[in-house]
């Protein structure tokens, strides 16, 4: 069965007409398979020359002068790239800067400031940790009331449950596109429409999904997202999140987080703070310059590719590695907790066995990376435009060799 999966492996490698973008990455010595391209992407071979250029040619060579030339327009100007190849989002909705977590808590605390007469917000209990956090945070802060939804371990959020939940107390619903865990996608469009029937606002949460699974927030009729740029955008560790702010409520929404740059006018250092208009008015501070680099590079390999590609083959390459598993891992005892349905299905798969957490210092000294979570799950995230169909079966196959013998 290994000699036929690994026969299949390399034709499915032949046939990928995505199979010479992988050539674009740095390598990485020694390492059989990369399977956590979820958590952290591969840097790009180009990304290493373009920020030595950067900090020789426009930081060491027009110094200061650089904010005024082209700086200070970044966050806006990728923003706008990451809405037009990966969000579906028009110009002047998507901003780059802070953390995930921050963005999503000035635009959870900013939704919930525009519906001052409701007290509920809708989350779920499979949602990544940040965002519950968080929400318990400004709950408990401003006297919210959680109602959390139980999905099932294998599944996700549908739109039935969230019409059950939420009602004329309903402020804001705030679940992840893509299941952390599960790698369920949300019905997005739906969900959007039954939480803005009952009156609430919505934040998408797009950390697993944006640069692997296509996104419509403009045809979802997307209030607020945000998301992070070191997974499937390849921005490097720490890298900037994005926010999205849909147009129709830019005027509306004041985000907590009030900031010099955010000000209408950020040079009048005035006595007191003014928002400016549009998305620029969810700035708080100084823009990560060169944190941006690296999103640009990988921004441009997306849109050479084609989102519609790259999910052909995110979705080719989890349907490989559920054949995988199921050939080499479920005889073993391992369980499958994603949707077997691809369309249900982002880039990553989650695979059950009360022995993986064992096993993931024995896999990183054999070269397979995965990403183990608590209590059992072994997540295996394959990023579209760096990971081989040969790679996919190289690691599980020495997932299950550990497993055999214990």
């Amino acid at each position: 069965m290994t000699t036929e999966l690994a026969r299949r492996a390399a034709e499915l490698d032949d046939a990928d007409p995505l199979g010479a973008f992988r050539g674009r990455f740095e390598p990485a010595p020694g390492v059989v398979a990369y399977l956590d391209g979820n958590s952290l992407g591969r840097p790009l071979a180009v990304t290493a020359e373009r920020m030595a250029a950067f900090v020789r040619e426009q930081w060491g060579g027009r110094l200061i002068r650089g904010w005024d030339e082209s700086w200070m327009a970044e966050p806006q100007r990728i923003g706008d790239e990451i809405g037009r190849i990966a969000l579906g989002a028009a110009p002047g909705q998507t901003l780059v800067g802070d953390s995930t977590t921050v963005l999503l808590y000035k635009a959870a605390r900013a939704a919930l400031a525009a519906r001052p007469e409701r007290r509920e917000i809708v989350l779920d209990s499979a949602n990544f940790p940040t965002d519950r956090y968080l929400l318990a945070g400004i709950a408990e802060e401003q006297g919210h009331r959680l109602v959390v939804l139980d999905p099932p371990d294998d599944g996700g959020v549908t739109p039935e449950m969230v019409a059950r939940a939420a009602g004329p107390d309903t402020a804001l619903v705030l679940l992840s596109h893509v299941a952390f865990r599960s790698a369920y996608v949300a019905e997005a469009a739906a969900i959007t429409r039954i939480a803005h029937d009952a009156g609430a606002l919505v934040l998408w949460d797009l950390s697993h999904s944006t640069g692997a699974v296509p996104v419509d927030l403009d045809g979802w009729d997307a209030d607020l997202a945000a998301g992070c740029s070191y997974k499937y955008l390849n921005g490097g560790p720490g890298a900037p999140a994005f926010v999205y702010v849909a147009r129709r409520l830019q005027g509306e929404l004041r985000q907590p987080i009030q900031g010099w740059l955010g000000a209408a006018d950020p040079f009048l250092m005035g006595e007191r703070y003014e928002p400016t208009e549009g998305i620029r008015r969810f700035t708080s501070g100084t823009p990560p310059v060169l944190g941006m680099l690296p999103i640009a590079d990988m921004l441009a390999l997306l849109d050479e590719a084609g989102m519609p590609a790259v999910r052909a083959k995110s979705a080719a390459l989890t349907a490989f590695a559920v054949e995988v598993a199921d050939a080499l891992l479920a005889p073993l005892g391992v369980r499958l907790d994603s949707p077997r349905d691809p369309e249900r299905r982002g880039s990553h798969l989650m695979l059950g066995h009360p022995r993986f957490g064992h096993l993931v210092e024995r896999l990183w000294s054999r070269g397979v990376i995965p990403d183990f979570r608590p209590p059992d799950g072994l997540r295996v995230g394959l990023s579209p435009l760096s990971t081989s169909f040969a790679e996919v079966h190289a690691g599980l196959s020495v997932v299950g060799e550990e497993l055999a013998t214990g």
